[in-house]
Parts: structure tokens; C-alpha cells; sequence
């Protein structure tokens, strides 16, 4: 009796009024058959006369059918068994059309009038109040009271913006807490993805912590969080441009400055997206004043250098630990390598990352780099450490081949390479150019192939047109054939450059 009391007198009353919902929910709490007590903690579900299974879970002592608890069991008859409930069960069919939907919960609730301001702004509460399944991440009062008045005012007025955050708060289909847990990111209604992650034992979406988990409704789920969170591209679109960010950062004047005698202020004020590795005032100063005032009094030279820092598109911190190079708005490319300490761009260490912008992402930066000034010939030739390798391009009629467009990459041997081979062998070699040009091209592969996605080959085609074996050792230490890489990601304007330290010979 008290089970049904807890129904209510008008629920009772409009159940005895109505004999066939009447007849399926009494149906539903009959199962055929003599089930006791003790066959009961055997199964997880049983088949009802009225059709719909009933779920049974067992807890220690306790027993529980759907979600009322067995209090007496085995109360036999002549014709079955009765085992008490503590509460009047509803057939899944039956609950589902008298429960609440999403939008009556978050209306009867209190806490979410906001919210629910929102969906009727946005014609959403239909919505919302459909088949579904729907898991909603549903924003308190106080949540949307943290954006301001202005903003709240603003985003009513907007409907087609305030339609797309809404959206960023569903996922379709019905997620569990349980679930929720297991999950990294889950992509909503809107299309773009939250993050999921677990702090301390609370459920994190984006930057808004779950305060009440599972609310289930009759189509779909609500969990409340104590934020509202913006889709990355209206959380974007929000935010000041790269200029702007970086001037309201303080660490970039000599930078600003620079952009400003460079000609690139519109540029990088432009639609973008833009990923800007951005150098420190003090990356800045360790140029030295001379060289700054040099470089600001030549516009095109300070364009180029500038343009060199900025790569096209976004690309964020954990896209860029996982590249090898990214090509820059010069027209070269800058190495990316990420160490046990962090990423490094060229010989710069990026200090901050992720600083988001409506137009793109800024990277600090500890060093200004500079793009590449020559090729391969001139740059080994400059070096110093290549007279031998030089002398025998020049032998073999390959510096126009290594002077071109390419791309290319060199593996060069150093001339303590070369000495190795012997004075005669040497000499043999510059006096044999066809010979010479064999194993000089056995050095060169095309395209430009940095030291990141060296280390992912087995082997790699020359332009000699046979195959070097490329492996790396328990130290980390790169080889190709038998020589070890010493210097590895020296940039030149037509490709790469990584020293070698024993010359390679082509299989015979």
C-alpha cells in the first residue's frame, strides 16, 4: 500500500479510471512460472506477462527489480510465489511516455531558466523535446551569469550564434556518466568536438566541471556544469587578432615594431588562419641593437625573416610536436623537433604555446630564426668542413644538379670522411668523374627530408638510383648504410643538408 501511496491519489485514481494501463502495469510486475527467491540472484532480467522485460540486480542481500527493492520473499501460494516491492514498477514503454522530457526537467527544475530562455530563443525546445536520445551538458543559472549581462543580452539577440552554442552542449544518444568517464572527446550536434577528461575524480567538458551527473529523462540524459562552453570557432572569432594578442601579451614590442617597418600589420591582422612563432623581446636583444636597426632600415630583408616565423593555417601545440617541418609563408621550412624538454623550432625552444587568436595561434618563442640564404653547393662551401665533397662535385660536373630548384636532400661527408678513403683512393676518384658522380649521387636523395621523418624510414631511394638503409640504434643515433648522422637539419634554400661521417659507397 505505501508503494502505491507514493504514486499519488490522482495517479491512483486515473490508473483505476483507466483499465487497460491499469491491466499492463500489473501485467508487468507477473512473471510465468514459480521464480524464488533463490533462482532470482541467478538471472539479470525476467520476461513479464505483459511483454516487457524487468531488470534484476542482486547486492549482496539485497535485491532489487527495476528500481524497487525486495523487502519479503517467497511468499508461496497454490498457484506461484509473492515477493513484496517497495515500489510500483513501470513498464519501460509506459515510463518513457509519462517521464519528463529534457526541456520539463530543465523548466521544473529552477536552475536552468537561462538555459531554457535560450532554447525558446532559438526554437530549439522542440528540439529538445523530440524522440532523441539527447545527452545534454546543461548550464546553470550561475553558469551563464559568469558571461555578463551584456553577453547573455548579446547572444539572445543572436539567434543563429546562440543556436550553435546551445548545440555544443548536446551529443546525440543517450551518455551515461559511466561512459562519460571512458571517453576523450565526443563530437556534438553542433559538429565540433568537446574534450572529456577527469580531474581529481570530476568530470571536466572543455573547462566546465559535471557538479550533477545522470539526470535521466524520457529522451536522453542531462548532466549539469557549472560552465557554458563555446565551440573553438565562435570562442575564436571572440577573441582579438594576432596582432592585437600580441600586443596586449607585453613580451612582443621589438616584434610589433618590426611587423609595423616590415609592412606585415595587415597581413597578420588578415582572415587567416595563421600559426605565428613569435621571438621575445629578449629573443629580440640577443641580435644585438646593431643588427636590429640594420634589419628595420631593410624592409624586404626584415619582410622575409618575418614571414619565416609564420607558417599558414592553425596548427596547435600537439600537431606541432608531431610534425618533422612545417613550410613557412618565406617559401622554406623550419624543423620542428620535439626533446624530453619540449619542441624546438630550428634552434628556437618554444617557451609558450596555444595563445589563440581569432585569426590563428601565436608560439613563444626564445630566439629570432632566420630563413636560409643560400643553397647547397654555397652553403657547404661556406661551412668549410666540405673542401673534398666540393672539389669532388666540382670533378663530377654536379654543382648546376646541386645549385637547382629541388628540393634535395644531401647526406654530406665531412673531409675527415674523405680522408679515411686515402689520399690515392681520393685522387682516383676526382680523376674518374663518371665514377665519382655514382657515389656523390648515392648521397643525394630528392626531396627535402628532414632528421623527424628520417628517423621513420628503413631505407630510402638516391639519386643514384639505388637504395641507402637508414636505422636508428638504442642511442638514438642515426645511420645510413654504415655512416653515422653528426649534424643533422641544416637548412639551405634548394633542401637539407646532414653530416655524415664516413663516405658511402653504391652496391656494386
Amino acid at each position: 500500500d505505501d508503494a502505491f501511496a507514493a504514486l499519488g491519489d490522482e495517479a491512483i485514481a486515473g490508473l483505476l479510471a483507466d483499465p487497460e494501463t491499469l491491466s499492463q502495469i500489473l501485467l508487468y510486475h507477473v512473471v510465468p512460472g514459480r521464480v524464488m527467491a533463490a533462482d532470482v540472484g541467478a538471472l539479470e532480467s525476467a520476461t513479464t506477462a505483459q511483454g516487457e522485460d524487468i531488470a534484476i540486480t542482486v547486492d549482496g542481500d539485497k535485491v532489487m527489480v527495476n528500481g524497487a527493492n525486495v523487502i519479503i520473499t517467497d511468499i508461496e501460494a497454490d498457484n506461484g510465489v509473492i515477493h513484496v516491492i517497495d515500489a510500483v514498477i513501470l513498464p519501460p514503454s509506459m515510463s518513457a511516455e509519462a517521464a519528463p522530457t529534457i526541456v520539463d526537467i530543465a523548466v521544473a527544475d529552477g536552475n536552468f531558466t537561462n538555459l531554457v530562455a535560450a532554447l525558446e530563443a532559438t526554437g530549439l525546445v522542440e528540439t529538445l523535446q523530440g524522440e532523441g536520445p539527447f545527452t545534454v551538458f546543461a548550464p546553470t543559472d550561475e553558469a551563464f551569469a559568469a558571461l555578463g549581462e551584456e553577453t547573455i543580452a548579446a547572444l539572445l539577440a543572436d539567434p543563429d550564434t546562440l543556436s550553435q552554442i546551445l548545440l555544443y552542449h548536446v551529443v546525440a544518444g543517450a551518455v551515461t556518466a559511466a561512459d562519460v568517464v571512458n571517453l576523450d572527446s565526443a563530437t556534438t550536434v553542433q559538429g565540433e568536438d568537446v574534450t572529456i577528461s577527469v580531474d581529481n575524480g570530476s568530470i571536466m567538458i572543455n573547462d566546465a566541471m559535471v557538479i550533477l551527473p545522470d539526470i535521466e529523462a524520457a529522451n536522453g540524459i542531462i548532466h549539469v556544469i557549472d560552465t557554458v562552453i563555446l565551440p573553438p570557432s565562435i570562442a575564436a572569432a571572440s577573441l582579438p587578432d594576432i596582432v592585437d594578442t600580441a600586443a596586449e601579451a607585453g613580451q612582443f614590442t621589438t616584434l610589433l615594431v618590426a611587423a609595423e617597418a616590415a609592412g606585415l600589420v595587415d597581413t597578420l591582422k588578415g582572415e587567416g588562419p595563421f600559426t605565428v612563432f613569435a621571438p621575445t623581446d629578449d629573443a629580440f636583444a640577443a641580435l644585438g641593437d646593431e643588427t636590429i636597426a640594420a634589419l628595420l632600415a631593410d624592409p624586404e630583408t626584415l619582410a622575409n625573416i618575418l614571414l619565416y616565423h609564420v607558417v599558414p593555417g592553425e596548427v596547435l601545440a600537439a600537431d606541432v610536436a608531431e610534425l618533422a617541418s612545417a613550410e613557412t609563408a618565406a617559401g622554406f621550412p623550419v624543423v620542428i623537433k620535439a626533446t624530453d624538454d619540449g619542441v624546438m623550432v630550428n634552434n628556437a625552444n618554444v617557451v609558450a604555446s596555444d595563445i589563440m587568436a581569432s585569426n590563428g595561434v601565436i608560439h613563444v618563442i626564445d630566439a629570432v630564426i632566420l630563413p636560409p640564404t643560400t643553397d647547397i653547393v654555397d652553403t657547404a662551401i661556406a661551412d668549410g668542413r666540405f673542401t673534398t665533397l666540393v672539389a669532388a662535385v666540382e670533378a663530377a660536373g654536379l654543382v648546376d644538379a646541386l645549385k637547382g630548384e629541388g628540393p634535395l636532400t644531401v647526406f654530406a661527408p665531412t673531409d675527415d670522411a674523405f680522408a679515411v678513403l686515402g689520399t690515392d683512393t681520393v685522387n682516383s676518384l676526382l680523376a674518374d668523374p663518371e665514377t665519382l658522380a655514382s657515389i656523390l649521387l648515392y648521397h643525394v636523395v630528392d626531396g627535402a627530408v628532414f632528421s623527424g621523418d628520417v628517423v621513420k624510414l628503413e631505407s630510402a631511394t638516391t639519386l643514384n638510383g639505388a637504395d641507402i638503409t637508414i636505422r636508428v640504434d638504442e642511442d638514438g643515433n642515426v645511420f645510413i648504410n654504415d655512416a653515422q648522422v653528426i649534424i643533422a637539419d641544416i637548412i639551405t634554400t634548394n633542401g637539407v643538408i646532414h653530416v655524415i661521417d664516413a663516405v658511402i659507397l653504391p652496391p656494386a
